[in-house]
């Protein structure tokens, strides 16, 4: 199953999500990774799926609720860009149906020409920037050996220069890490030079692949907030410091759109009772149910319980 959601994004209204790569398959291990640590550490790009196949999971689904789509997100396990079909899946999904495609991607190999070149007719495209210092660069990205910070800021801006759609820059911050007047000065100066509609400033909302991964402090976000909007303009600059809005509602089989969203995007419990209530008489069962297979798993985080895709179970 490729498609998961719609969610409800912050960002991008009602989100169908495309899940195009394999389970943490990434050129990056980010230390506040909501999934966990990359297991499949890599910076090969190769079509993992194909790519007719997920074009018509999307389509097939757009034809029965696509009215409830604000946009089709190619946000999967991993980095979106490995995957060497993008362009066609991209391009497949716009010829037969009338809707914004985005991408987030880690901007890890956009100075990769073909990289570029298949993710340009994409409608909206979010580049992380978590820091611009090699140090801080490999301390909260922990990018793939053979990745150099020169090229990735490069290709970035030189993507920036050609795309046509919509260009924003996510800048998550992890306390002591990253965080400091000095960071963000840097990553405004550089975000000055891309072609940006929005740079969003995120937190950890949701349990990090590292135990020592803590939020910001108020005082942190708030400096960071009036440093980088110092550069850029305050109505370039906002806020990613509140949870998601929880899904409106659960789509098809109760058990298969759980496992398919909580593989991508943990679920608080009460959030996923909401959902399936719409297509299910017992949503607690049908959880408690993908828990005791051990297919689902709770994970507990600042006093809130969430439910994420067991995959050494499903692997």
């Amino acid at each position: 199953m490729f498609v998961f959601g719609p969610i409800r994004s912050r960002r991008l209204g009602r989100s169908l999500g495309v899940n195009n790569v394999p389970y943490k398959t990434c050129s990056y291990s980010c230390v506040y990774c909501q999934l966990g640590r990359t297991t499949t550490y890599t910076v090969e790009r190769r079509c993992f799926y194909d790519w007719r196949e997920v074009v018509g999971e999307v389509i097939g689904f757009l034809r029965r609720f696509g009215s409830e789509v604000d946009y089709v997100t190619l946000v999967p396990d991993g980095e979106p860009t490995l995957d060497a079909c993008i362009g066609k899946i991209i391009e497949g999904i716009k010829k037969e149906a009338s809707v914004r495609v985005a991408v987030l991607t880690n901007a890890s190999l956009l100075w990769l020409d073909d990289v570029k070149s298949g993710i340009m007719e994409a409608d909206y495209i979010s580049v992380k920037v978590d820091a611009v210092s090699e140090d801080v660069w490999k301390a909260v990205n922990r990018p793939h050996p053979v990745l150099k910070l020169g090229d990735v800021l490069s290709g970035v801006i030189e993507f920036s220069r050609g795309f046509r759609g919509v260009l924003v820059s996510e800048t998550m911050l992890v306390h002591g890490v990253n965080t400091g007047a000095v960071r963000y000065e840097e990553v405004a100066r550089y975000l000055k030079n891309l072609n940006l509609y929005k740079a969003f400033i995120a937190i950890p909302v949701r349990p990090p692949a590292e135990p020592y991964v803590e939020p910001p402090q108020e005082r942190e976000v708030v400096e960071a907030y009036e440093v980088i909007s110092h550069v850029l303009g305050s109505n370039r600059v906002e806020l990613l410091n509140t949870p998601e809005p929880p899904p409106d509602r659960a789509y098809g089989d109760p058990e298969a759109w759980l496992l398919s969203t909580a593989s991508v995007h943990p679920l608080r419990y009460e959030h996923a009772v909401k959902a399936l209530e719409k297509v299910s008489s017992n949503p607690e069962e049908v959880i408690e149910s993908l828990v005791k297979k051990n297919l689902v798993v709770k994970i507990h985080y600042a006093g809130t319980t969430y439910l994420l895709r067991n995959f050494r179970k499903a692997l």
